[in-house]
């Protein structure tokens, strides 16, 4: 059984007061609680103060280009299918550069857990809007305003039949921890956009702002009502929903692909002679 302690990487670079903390800790305390080892799980991320976390924790690491976390974290998962994949990634990192990532990776429904650092801002190169920041909202290089809609990516997650989709705020560390394990234990791909003040370059989207505006799902919500959740995933301004808005039961990718359906690819023996037979075709 792995000790809290056993999950510390290296110091945290953020700064102080940074939503990432409240999901770094999260995250540390669901891994623990459900007893998975560092060695059991890999962390896939791209750039980005997002694409930080895996530093600071132990555990398998790949840090991949901005925007491309899902095809390195879908090519791990069916390498090996064993290894439980997690993907973290900023809302810029994924809603911008990887949207068209995460729109297939929904399709193909492979068995990859998603969780975005939703700041709605471009922390990392200082304060530039991203999908996520709300219409008209003022930055460094759009002092008249972003002119472009908000991305939705909860809606655009239920339009593309995600297998789970839910929403954190970091400041909700106990229902954030909740979340990730049901995240991790569900079949399938899953998104958790979890809302995180950028104390730095977002002074619109606060502690105080999320505080007044987020609420828990209602007990007797069902997630697996997709139409209702749709309606849900549209709300956004007074009253902000938290928790897991959708989800269903598909087959997996893994399971859909013959040479690796029972075994994973590191599982199966290495045949030198059959490349050589290829190879002679190209002579």
């Amino acid at each position: 059984m792995p000790a809290l302690e056993d999950y510390k990487g290296q110091v945290p670079a953020w700064c102080p007061g940074c939503g990432n903390f409240g999901i770094l800790k999260a995250f540390k305390e669901a891994v623990f609680e459900l007893g998975i080892e560092p060695y059991q799980f890999i962390i896939v991320s791209g750039i980005g103060q997002a694409g930080k976390f895996p530093h600071y924790l132990r555990c398998n690491t790949f840090n991949g280009l901005h925007g491309r976390t899902l095809p390195v974290a879908t090519g791990i998962k069916l390498s090996n299918h064993e290894m439980l994949v997690i993907a973290v990634a900023g809302d810029g990192d994924c809603y911008g550069e990887g949207c068209n990532h995460l729109i297939h990776a929904m399709r193909r429904n492979i068995n990859v857990k998603l969780f975005v650092h939703d700041n709605q801002i471009y922390g990392l190169t200082k304060g530039q809007p991203s999908p996520t920041s709300m219409e008209g909202m003022i930055t460094k290089n759009q002092p008249f305003g972003v002119f472009s809609e908000q991305l939705n990516p909860l809606a655009l997650a239920i339009a593309n039949d995600c297998s789970f989709v839910a929403r954190g705020f970091s400041g909700d560390g106990e229902h954030l921890k909740t979340l990730i394990k049901e995240a991790v234990n569900h079949r399938g791909f899953t998104l958790v956009d979890i809302l995180q003040p950028c104390v730095t370059f977002n002074r619109i989207n606060t502690y105080e702002w999320y505080r007044k505006r987020v609420y828990h799902m209602e007990t007797e919500y069902d997630p697996g009502d997709r139409i209702e959740a749709f309606r849900k995933a549209l709300e956004w301004g007074d009253r902000i929903p938290i928790g897991v808005i959708y989800k269903n039961d598909r087959q997996v990718l893994e399971e859909r692909i013959p040479v690796i359906k029972d075994f994973s690819l590191v599982r199966q023996s290495f045949n030198r002679s059959k490349i050589e037979t290829t190879l002679k075709e190209f002579y």
